[in-house]
């Protein structure tokens, strides 16, 4: 058994590890536990009832917070021309195309949160893609990062909008706000993030798809969140 500092004995006693708590009371809990000195992002991890093995049974996509990240990401949008103008006047952070390619690959530079790309970019990325990708950076047209509307992309970035990825064993994980959100904006962003994972069920899925939800700050345990109704919170 792994060792338990003095830190993590403190939190497990707040709750019972065994149960499942409503959504509000799961939040509070771990808003209770959660005692950094900084405001820590509270994050969602869903388990789901696939085979991650399976190519027809991965999952990826995105959604729009309601209430926000609790930061404001910075995007990096690669285009030429008007839609480059286009994307400096939604706020892009940076906006250009060979010369942040040379960046990235020189410098090796990620001072960016969100990449864009227009789809005629995509073969001039595709020279970093291998440093991209890694960092979950890579353009995708499943996360509408790749798109000639780069003026509502840069405006969704800056939004609150998040992407979400299955990982290899069958979970996905989604940052839902900051500690200090109040419990009603937490739970908004959990039922988008719910309902956005819901509408990209594989078709290859079987039998329950969510299996379960659990809530947890950044230096926080885990609080699992009961499920009223079968995929539903």
């Amino acid at each position: 058994m792994a060792h338990q500092t003095k830190r993590l004995q403190g939190q497990l006693k707040e709750y019972d590890r065994s149960q499942s708590y409503g959504p509000r009371e799961a939040l509070e809990l771990v808003k209770k536990i959660a005692a950094a000195k900084f405001d820590e992002t509270i994050e969602l991890a869903v388990r789901l009832g696939v085979n991650p093995k399976h190519a027809d049974q991965q999952l990826r996509g995105a959604v729009v917070l309601p209430a926000g990240t609790g930061r404001t990401a910075r995007v990096l949008v690669f285009a030429k021309g008007e839609k480059a103008k286009e994307a400096q006047d939604a706020g892009a952070d940076f906006v250009g195309d060979d010369d942040l390619v040379k960046k990235i690959q020189s410098e090796n530079w990620f001072g960016f949160d969100v990449c864009v790309a227009t789809p005629d970019m995509m073969g001039t990325i595709g020279k970093i893609a291998r440093v991209l990708g890694p960092r979950g950076l890579m353009p995708n047209p499943k996360t509408g990062t790749v798109t000639d509307d780069t003026a509502a992309a840069v405006k969704a970035a800056k939004g609150g909008k998040v992407d979400f990825r299955m990982d290899r064993t069958g979970n996905v994980c989604v940052l839902c706000g900051k500690r200090s959100f109040d419990a009603d904006k937490l739970v908004g962003n959990i039922n988008a993030i719910v309902a956005a994972v819901q509408s990209e069920r594989p078709a290859a899925a079987k039998g329950t798809f969510i299996r379960s939800l659990t809530v947890s700050s950044t230096m926080g345990v885990g609080v699992r969140v009961l499920l009223k109704a079968e995929e539903s919170i």
